[in-house]
């Protein structure tokens, strides 16, 4: 998110805006990084903002042995990718120190890329409890890093990240890579090895395509659960 100013005055020249431009009467929230200033000036004549906005997409892939990142930059509703890679796990034995890692590696991830949205795809709920626990704990590291920062968070079941890049909510990591590198039109050498990469990058795509789409709150197991949530637009003959 940008810099947000509330102010009464009159809009000044864009280009010559700062928070030290202004007197005692400009209440000003911070709610993210130095990229854009936008101005809500409440008068009858003036509700703008500045030009060159653009949004930073964190997404992260939760792992143990390895944690997939990914960093889209969106600007004129059009993404494109500024980075992805994975943080390697592997070689802490203990898995505090994981935890400790994730933490510092997520905080310097954000740190270099001021993000203005965090999306992170939701642990799969398997039959092994002990696994989705220390997945869970991954997934949590990462977002605390992320709320220390003050950046939003997004949570995306693989399900859904699927379905939002292939179509198909069985698609394959491979699938989900290719369909990506196509659409981010991304080279060859620029593709990561590891599919956690490309799983994090699906995550921050995934968020980008819902920034437009408003998601229903409505939430159905069923047909049957459909109907009888919904009796008025049953046609009874």
């Amino acid at each position: 998110m940008p810099d947000i100013l509330f102010t009464n005055q009159h809009t000044p020249d864009i280009q010559s805006l700062s928070c030290d431009n202004f007197d005692n009467k400009i209440k000003t929230s911070k709610i993210r990084a130095q990229k854009t200033v936008v101005l809500l000036a409440f008068s009858p004549f003036y509700c703008t903002f500045a030009a060159n906005m653009e949004k930073i997409i964190l997404g992260i892939d939760p792992g143990t042995n390895i944690m997939g990142y990914g960093v889209l930059k969106v600007k004129d509703n059009k993404a494109q990718l500024i980075t992805m890679g994975i943080i390697d796990l592997r070689k802490f034995g203990d898995a505090y120190l994981k935890l400790g890692h994730i933490f510092e590696r997520v905080t310097g991830i954000i740190d270099s890329y001021l993000p203005d949205e965090m999306a992170i795809e939701a642990p799969f709920f398997g039959k092994n409890i002990q696994s989705m626990l220390k997945l869970g704990r991954a997934q949590g590291t990462a977002i605390a890093a992320a709320i220390r920062h003050g950046v939003p968070i997004h949570e995306y079941a693989p399900l859904k990240i699927k379905m939002a890049i292939t179509g198909q909510g069985q698609a394959s990591k491979e699938q989900v890579a290719a369909m990506l590198q196509r659409m981010l039109n991304i080279k060859d050498s620029e593709m990561c090895d590891f599919m956690d990469a490309t799983d994090a990058l699906g995550a921050a795509y995934c968020h980008y395509l819902q920034m437009g789409r408003p998601e229903s709150q409505a939430n159905y197991r069923g047909w049957k659960d459909f109907i009888n949530k919904n009796q008025g637009r049953i046609c009874k003959k």
